[in-house]
């Protein structure tokens, strides 16, 4: 290769990686942390079946999980029938499961949403706030809410029934539950 070829390679390498070192720096340094107590960062967003908008402030006072997914996560298809289940098994005592679907087509999780015949609460993050707001870093992820409105239990990262994430499952779904004053 003639000499003036490689220095632009070479230039251009150097480029590339300034910039994506930038954009890294960018994507750090505006990213929330994950919040682990207190009051959860609220939140308005489309519904899946285009029924309207869904704010966590109109749930104060159910119990809520809310389960970040997307229709290409593998582990998210794995657990989709557990979080119907438990939807189903506890929405009498006042728990509302709630989707939040990011980083995906519409097309694709309205189709996911059938196969798996979610019937829970299932909203797009089209522009990825409330994934930043939560500080996601990967699907699938679980919070649970409290009647009040505060974050209680511990955070799922992974699929809520592998190991030991079925029993932090089964206390985040009963500490959202509980009765406060």
């Amino acid at each position: 290769m003639a000499r003036p070829a490689r220095l632009t390679v070479q230039a251009l390498s150097v480029l590339l990686v300034a910039g994506l070192l930038g954009l890294l720096i960018w994507r750090v340094a505006t990213a929330h942390g994950r919040p682990t107590s207190g009051k959860a960062p609220a939140f308005s967003l489309q519904r899946l079946d285009g029924s309207g908008e869904l704010d966590l402030a109109s749930l104060r006072g159910k119990g809520v999980v809310l389960n970040f997914w997307a229709s290409w996560c593998v582990p998210c298809k794995k657990e989709a029938r557990k979080l119907e289940a438990a939807w189903k098994r506890n929405r009498g005592r006042g728990l509302v499961v709630v989707g939040i679907d990011a980083q995906d087509f519409e097309r694709d999780a309205r189709r996911f949403a059938r196969r798996f015949g979610l019937t829970y609460p299932l909203v797009r993050d089209a522009n990825g706030s409330t994934l930043s707001n939560y500080g996601i870093s990967g699907f699938p992820e679980t919070f649970f809410v409290d009647r009040n409105g505060r974050l209680v239990g511990e955070h799922i990262e992974g699929a809520i029934q592998e190991g030991q994430n079925a029993e932090i499952f089964r206390r985040g779904v009963e500490l959202a539950l509980a009765r406060t004053s």
